[in-house]
């Protein structure tokens, strides 16, 4: 039953007042103009204080998981209901309608005259309106010229609503738009309605075409091919324009990478595209040649003004004006407010209001302002400054004489505290998430230019952009330090190492240490589970305010490799169809390249051990078990050729040709079903024989859980690796001269009693701070800042420009004590089904002890008589969720949907004889309370 738009409003979002008094941290300086300053990189601290911690409000504003402080000009709407992905303004400008995604909301709708949060559509249990399809697009909904209609775009169509008097909504029809002759989906895209208000076009971006739809009776009447990955469309007349994220279709022998079944022209290095470009349709005539104007990289918001045609170029920061008149791209505007970097701002929208033009800059939390001759398009746009907006200002308006902002990501993870069941035998822990998502509105009256001028020099403190002094080696001979104070400058350190992990919160693993700031009752994985881990942040040092900064792998991976999360991936979290991890997509990676290729580019050597990348070359029939067995044979000295026999050996690859080439093919990506100690053995062969780069990168994936082997083991397993890896490193020659970093893709799947982002980050090296508690606030983007730094790499993007190194992690008075890895005290095989041929791991002991051991270990993978049916439906649902890559399937991080993932996880750890908190029984998959029958399974929640 619905409930009433004002219990909506009063239970699930609140008002915050305006936010005022901002004090100005440092002073507007001749950096913030756009004409770019040189080639050095900025000298830059990313956050006024470094004891911050996510969450928290302080004078300067409430910090948040990547680094930035925000504290937005004029009022603030906040709804708890998950992440923003597109917004438009009802024709009259009384209601605003936004797709979001991740808390089981796919529309809101708000009222803007009064301000409050009116309508909710979804599956989640609080909503006004129940509706199954939660594949919402990457633009936002669109209402009908009259106001009386609202569509919705899905991965097969659209769904039309009725508007009621009052902006809420009555029950939807579906148009559906077939998928292609080779399966692509539609995913649409935005869609507007011709002039005359009688026929809809939509943008196809799953299948690179724009539809015409009769709105009444849903039928496609026409179908014109675009370029690749349609988002936007305006009308100018009959003249339709449309802008493609992929750019134009690649000619005869031309260099491809690929994107949703269509290869881009890409640059295969950087791993980019290369091109963008917007369509010209002639709706008056559809036999006509569809024409194309070329712009910049990622073009995907348009903006009309009379002929004038604005295009937001995302990945190339940059807006391209086009004069309609003459399809002629008259100048380019400049997005790139800071002079240490040029890379990064991502503008994402576009509004006008008088002569100031009005642009969204997802990654700088900012509006960025201009004046311009709306008269003569080519006349040279006017910088005045940047407005505060809150966490990924992704949709723009100009509303009743106001600015109305959308921003995604809001005020961060910081809605309702969330609860998570790993863990052999553990309760259910509760505490912040990084599921526990928001987003907000914000809404102001626009500022003088003055007054704008001087909300630049806020932007420039919430971002740490200070005024570009160089940082860049000058020649001089600089004695070796652990962390240069100048790229280019000698380290100390020659081997960086890597190593990247999944889900894992830091109170998840470390809450249980006294000597850190935690919450020992969501140690779900403490020191029985992490013997290798405690010992490791004992002896090199606890980090206790570190934070990853995705909300899962999808962004996680993206963090770690580029310094970012590119705004194609932000905007692609509601269907997830055209890409999850954006590994295989060229779309999803942003224009410098990766960290690969940036020290590369220094003059320095990579290589990679599985991470990022997809292709496994599993052998069909390889188990668990084999990898198993032959990695600990190998480790109690057998045979190394074992570990590449061919009914297990992998032929690992990557779609990116510069991560490819310096890929281990023996090395396995993401899968559960290979166990981290195989992992292990097979680096660990290369190591010895060919020594490491100066850039080793590996993925191990087993505290992902839902492998073979419960939770509890795969965690345990996953602390074994690490043990491993640093014992066998710090007993070689290379550890003089070596660093090893270890930390989580993402915290998605664990609670924190500070907030869910934090995660239990380790920095090893004999140059490492040994012994000490570091509170200090860093996040993936200071490590990944910290590896640039150490290895003379330029940073990517402005996010890693404005970084600080953890300078507080280093020190540079080396101890040269090795590690020595600490047997695991959970047994490996707990909760495997079918024994291994080597027999189950009985943590070494021998008689009576390991007898009570393989006891315990087969009571875990028991199940009950009476819940036998249940638990092979769960099995074969299991096989569906690509959690392990078999023959031509891939593992993906992340698949399965959370509701489900989690009962199977809880019934498996309490060996199917407790229902899952809050349920009334054990159910099988399709029969979970809350979950669309037909689900696709694509997390949009926790993996």
């Amino acid at each position: 039953m619905s409930q009433s738009p004002q219990r909506v409003a009063g239970a699930l979002s609140r008002i915050t007042k305006r936010v005022g008094g901002r004090t100005p941290l440092v002073a507007v300086v001749a950096g913030c103009a756009l004409a770019l300053v040189g080639g050095g990189v900025a000298t830059a601290s990313t956050i006024a204080s470094n004891t911050h911690q996510v969450g928290g409000v302080y004078p300067d504003g409430q910090q948040v998981s990547d680094n930035q402080v925000i504290k937005p000009i004029g009022q603030r709407l906040e709804t708890q209901f998950g992440k923003f992905m597109g917004s438009v303004v009802s024709p009259d400008g009384r209601y605003l309608a936004a797709t979001s995604t991740d808390k089981s909301v796919v529309l809101q709708i708000f009222d803007l005259k009064s301000y409050k949060l009116i309508w909710t559509v979804g599956t989640a249990s609080t909503v006004n309106q129940k509706f199954s399809d939660g594949t919402v697009g990457q633009e936002g909904p669109t209402y009908s010229p009259d106001g009386k209609f609202l569509y919705l775009p899905e991965a097969t169509g659209l769904s039309k609503f009725p508007v009621n008097a009052d902006g809420t909504l009555g029950a939807p029809t579906k148009i559906a738009v077939a998928n292609s002759s080779s399966g692509a989906e539609a995913l649409t895209a935005q869609s507007v309605f011709s002039p005359d208000g009688k026929t809809l076009y939509s943008a196809v971006n799953g299948q690179n075409t724009v539809v015409a739809i009769d709105p009444n009776t849903g039928a496609i009447e026409n179908t014109w091919k675009v370029g690749i990955a349609p988002r936007e469309l305006k009308f100018v007349g009959s003249k339709l324009y449309v802008s493609n994220e992929g750019g134009r279709f690649a000619n005869p022998g031309e260099t491809t990478l690929g994107s949703y079944g269509t290869q881009v022209p890409a640059n295969p290095y950087l791993g980019t595209s290369t091109t963008g470009t917007v369509s010209v349709i002639n709706t008056a005539d559809a036999s006509a040649a569809v024409s194309s104007i070329n712009v910049q990289l990622h073009p995907t918001a348009l903006y009309l003004d009379g002929t004038t045609l604005y295009v937001a170029n995302t990945n190339s920061d940059t807006v391209s004006v086009i004069d309609t008149r003459i399809n002629k791209v008259v100048q380019t505007i400049a997005t790139q407010p800071w002079s240490g970097s040029k890379t990064g701002y991502e503008p994402t929208a576009i509004a006008l209001q008088g002569n100031h033009l009005l642009v969204t800059l997802g990654r700088a939390n900012a509006v960025a302002v201009y004046t311009v001759n709306r008269h003569e398009p080519k006349d040279p746009a006017g910088y005045i400054g940047l407005l505060p907006t809150d966490y990924f200002p992704e949709n723009i308006a100009a509303v009743n004489g106001q600015i109305v902002v959308t921003n995604t990501r809001g005020v961060d993870a910081r809605g309702p505290e969330l609860s998570f069941d790993k863990g052999q035998g553990t309760t259910v822990a509760t505490g912040h998430g990084t599921h526990a998502t928001t987003a907000t509105l914000t809404r102001f009256t626009l500022p003088s230019d003055r007054t704008i001028v001087k909300d630049t020099a806020t932007v420039f403190a919430q971002n740490g952009w200070k005024q570009n002094t160089a940082q860049v080696a000058t020649g001089r001979k600089a004695a070796p330090v652990a962390i240069p104070a100048k790229l280019g400058d000698p380290s100390t350190i020659k081997h960086v190492f890597l190593l990247v992990k999944e889900n894992r919160t830091y109170d998840q693993v470390y809450g249980d240490m006294t000597q850190g700031n935690g919450d020992a009752s969501l140690a779900q994985f403490g020191a029985k589970v992490t013997p290798n881990q405690h010992a490791l942040a004992s002896q090199f040092g606890l980090y206790d305010n570190t934070y990853d900064i995705g909300t899962n792998s999808a962004e996680g991976h993206n963090w770690l490799m580029q310094g970012d999360d590119p705004a194609y991936t932000e905007t692609s979290a509601g269907e997830y169809t055209r890409s999850y991890d954006t590994e295989e997509d060229v779309l999803g990676h942003q224009s410098t390249g990766f960290l690969w290729t940036d020290v590369e580019s220094a003059g320095k050597t990579a290589k990679n051990y599985g991470e990022f990348e997809y292709g496994e070359g599993k052998p069909a029939s390889a188990t668990w078990q084999q990898y198993y067995c032959a990695a600990k044979s190998v480790s109690a000295g057998g045979d190394p050729n074992q570990l590449f026999d061919p009914s297990i050996k992998l032929n690992a690859s990557s779609a990116i040709p510069s991560l490819n080439a310096i890929t281990d093919p023996n090395a396995a990506p993401f899968d559960t079903s290979i166990p981290d100690i195989y992992r292990v053995q097979t680096w660990k062969q290369d190591f010895e024989k060919n020594g490491p780069a100066n850039l080793n990168m590996m993925w191990l994936s087993s505290d992902h859980t839902g492998g073979t082997a419960d939770p509890e083991a795969q965690v345990a397993d996953g602390d074994l690796a690490v043990g491993q890896i640093v014992d066998t490193i710090s007993h070689s020659k290379y550890w003089k001269d070596s660093a090893i970093f270890v930390v989580e893709d993402d915290s998605q799947d664990g609670a924190d009693h500070v907030d869910g982002h934090r995660a239990p980050v380790q920095v090893i090296s004999p140059y490492s701070v040994h012994g000490k508690t570091v509170s200090t606030y860093y996040s993936q983007i200071n490590m990944v800042r910290t590896i640039e730094q150490i290895l003379g790499a330029q940073p990517l993007n402005q996010k890693l420009a404005a970084a600080t190194p953890m300078t507080d992690a280093f020190t540079n008075k080396p101890n040269f004590a090795p590690f020595n890895a600490v047997p695991n005290q959970v047994p490996l095989t707990e909760g495997v089904v079918t024994p291994p041929s080597c027999g189950l791991d009985t943590l070494g002991q021998t008689g009576a002890a390991a007898a009570a051991v393989n006891a315990k270990a087969a009571q875990a993978a028991s199940v009950p008589a009476a819940e036998k049916s249940v638990a092979q439906k769960w099995e074969k649902w299991s096989q569906g969720q690509h959690l392990t890559g078999q023959g031509a399937q891939n593992a993906i991080p992340d698949f399965a949907d959370p509701a489900l993932m989690n009962r199977w996880t809880w019934y498996q750890t309490h060996n199917w004889a407790t229902p899952y908190p809050g349920d009334k029984a054990i159910y099988a998959p399709d029969s979970v309370p809350g979950v669309p029958a037909g689900s696709i399974n694509h997390a949009d929640d926790l993996g």
